[in-house]
Parts: structure tokens; C-alpha cells; sequence
């Protein structure tokens, strides 16, 4: 069975919770890993009663990425409000939780102290059981919200700092079979965004410009690394500076629109190989996709296509795409690699 024991800690009282759990299950959870503020409560893992979060793209678009402590203060002063807008929008009270989750990692750790902490104090106030998750798991698990979806699964987790091809046993059991080498997926978007000249957050406004361009342009290469389902950017990444470089040294301007639809063609056709290649060895006819890069047109538009093949293709709402507390609550519903104890401490990477 696929259910797990809390304890209160104050009165110490036993709290079930799990997919097998023969009781409503709703919890809230808070999520402060990076750069946006987010609390959420959702019931039994899938419904989200409320989603609340309050970014801070603008504040960070004058530094042209996430500056960790501007992000932690700026935490500090939106973490009370969208827990209070949380109640408000569920039209719940905090005796109606049953318990508290928040993300303890990855992450920048003055801004997940922010999160974990406040989750921390609510838990000891109302005297609910406390959920510590891994931001990583929760990724891939929201794909369960507002959706039947049930393991085995591939799951391709695609965000700023990981890329991973996650092999999803059960609801409790998920085991990276592939990673990036060098650069995750969203830093390769930021890095040849920022050569292209393009605004903060680069990724989204790339993957923007591709379509105006030639995916065919140029003839950019996949990298070969030893691992089968491993990934390495870090050299289509030089590729596209040294290509830069030379048209503008041989035509005096660059061709973003084309440079940019076959950096996407090249690194997305890379992803879809291998994730297709680990789904067809395990046999399993389930890939999800999960991170802020799943939000990513030609990404969504390569693997849905493979529902034409008889494979079921899960991504996330493009809200839950993102960093957000429903993700994180979901994660904790279905015992993702939780943490059960409330002295549990933030870390920085896995």
C-alpha cells in the first residue's frame, strides 16, 4: 500500500497520508526554491483547491538573471501574503489542512530558508504533520494534478539547473537512469539567448523567436557521451558562439531568427531521441514531461507527436511548469522522496 505515517509534533498524533489513504488528504505546501513565492492546497495530490504565487521576473530582468539575495529578501516580503491568499482563494481554514509541505531542495538556500521555515512554523502553530520535498520529484509529479496518471513512467525532467531522464517504478520510486554532463537544458537556452542578445528570462523569448527562423539553417552538433541516455551542451553551446561569431565577422550581422531555430531543432531533437530511447528499452508506453523547459513549444510539439505511435504524453498545465507550490504539495500527497522530520534542513543540490 502506498500510504505513510506522520506524526504531529506537538501532540504527536498518527496522520496517514498517501494515495491509499482511506481519508481525504489536503495539504499545503510552500515553495521558495528560487525566484518565485508560492503557496498552494490541493486535495489528494490532484486537485488544486488553490495556486498563489507572486514572481519576481521584473525585479531580476535589470540583472539579467536571479541574484540570490535579492531573491531571498524579496521572499521575505511576499511569503505571509500568498499564504494568506492561499486560504482566502481555497476558502479553507487552517484547521482544514492536514498537513504541511514545503520544497528543502534544490535550490538557492537563503530563499528555500524562507519557504521551509514558515512551512515549519505553521506545522508547530496548527500542529500538522510536516513534508519535507525534493523540488526535483515534485517536477515530475505535476503531472499527477488534474490528471488520472498513474506509474510506470518515463518522465524527462527538463528545468534551468537539471536535465534528467527519471525512471518513475511507482508512485514512491524514482530513479535517474540519465543526466547532463555540463550544462542543464535551461542554461544552454539562457547562455545562447544571451548571445543572441535577447532579454531576460532568455529561454522563454527564444523559444519565441525560433519559429520566425530555419531550423534548418545550421548544422549544429549532438554531443556523444558515454552514458545512453546522458546529455552534454556545454559543446553545441561554443558551437553557437563560434557560429556567431563567424557570421558576423563574414556578413557583419547575425541571423538570429535562424541561429535560434536550429539551436532549438538540435537541442530538442537530442532530448526526444533519448528519452524515446530509454522509454522503447524499459518497454514502458508512458513519457511525461516535467521542469520549466517543458513549456517549450517544439519540446511539447515532438512528443505529443508520438501519441500518433500508441504512447500517452503527459505535460504539465503551463502553470505548473514553473517553479509553484501545487507541484510541491502533489509530491507530497504521493511520497515522492519526502522527508518526514521537521528539524530536516535546506540543501542547495542533490
Amino acid at each position: 500500500m502506498t500510504v505513510k505515517e506522520f506524526k504531529t509534533p506537538i501532540s504527536g498524533k498518527s496522520v496517514f497520508i498517501g494515495p491509499d489513504s482511506k481519508e481525504d488528504i489536503i495539504i499545503l505546501a510552500i515553495e521558495s526554491s528560487c525566484d518565485e513565492t508560492a503557496c498552494a492546497i490541493v486535495k489528494n495530490g490532484r486537485e488544486v483547491l488553490s495556486n498563489v504565487v507572486a514572481s519576481q521576473i521584473k525585479t531580476h530582468q535589470k540583472f539579467g538573471g536571479v541574484v540570490p539575495e535579492v531573491a531571498a529578501r524579496e521572499h521575505l516580503e511576499a511569503i505571509n501574503l500568498v499564504i494568506k491568499e492561499a486560504f482566502d482563494q481555497s476558502g479553507l481554514k487552517p484547521s482544514d489542512i492536514t498537513a504541511i509541505a514545503a520544497t528543502a531542495g534544490p535550490g538557492l538556500v537563503g530563499s528555500l530558508l524562507v519557504g521551509l521555515n514558515a512551512a515549519k512554523a505553521l506545522a508547530i502553530t496548527y500542529d500538522k504533520p510536516f513534508i519535507g520535498v525534493n523540488h526535483l520529484n515534485a517536477h515530475v509529479c505535476a503531472n499527477y494534478i488534474d490528471t488520472n496518471l498513474e506509474p510506470p513512467m518515463i518522465a524527462l525532467l527538463i528545468s534551468g539547473g537539471h536535465t534528467q531522464i527519471i525512471k518513475v517504478k511507482s508512485y514512491l520510486e524514482q530513479e535517474i537512469i540519465g543526466e547532463t554532463i555540463d550544462d542543464a537544458t535551461g542554461e544552454a537556452y539562457d547562455k545562447v539567448a544571451r548571445l543572441l542578445g535577447l532579454p531576460y528570462p532568455g529561454g522563454l523569448n527564444l523559444d519565441r523567436m525560433a519559429p520566425s527562423g530555419n531550423p534548418k539553417a545550421f548544422a549544429l552538433p549532438q554531443a556523444k557521451v558515454q552514458g545512453k541516455y546522458d546529455f552534454s551542451f556545454s559543446g553545441l553551446k561554443t558551437a553557437v558562439l563560434n557560429l556567431t561569431r563567424k557570421l558576423e565577422k563574414e556578413q557583419g550581422a547575425v541571423p538570429k531568427e535562424d541561429v535560434a531555430a536550429s539551436f532549438q531543432e538540435c537541442i530538442t531533437a537530442t532530448l526526444f531521441k533519448k528519452t524515446l530511447k530509454a522509454a522503447e528499452d524499459y518497454g514502458i508506453k508512458q513519457i511525461v514531461l516535467g521542469g520549466g523547459v517543458a513549456a517549450n513549444s517544439e519540446i511539447r510539439k515532438k512528443f505529443f507527436s508520438l501519441q500518433d505511435k500508441g504512447y500517452k504524453i503527459f505535460a504539465p498545465a503551463m502553470k505548473y511548469c514553473t517553479d509553484n507550490a501545487a507541484m510541491i504539495a502533489s509530491s507530497a500527497y504521493f511520497l515522492a522522496n519526502t522527508m518526514d522530520s521537521i528539524d530536516v534542513e535546506v540543501f542547495s543540490r542533490c
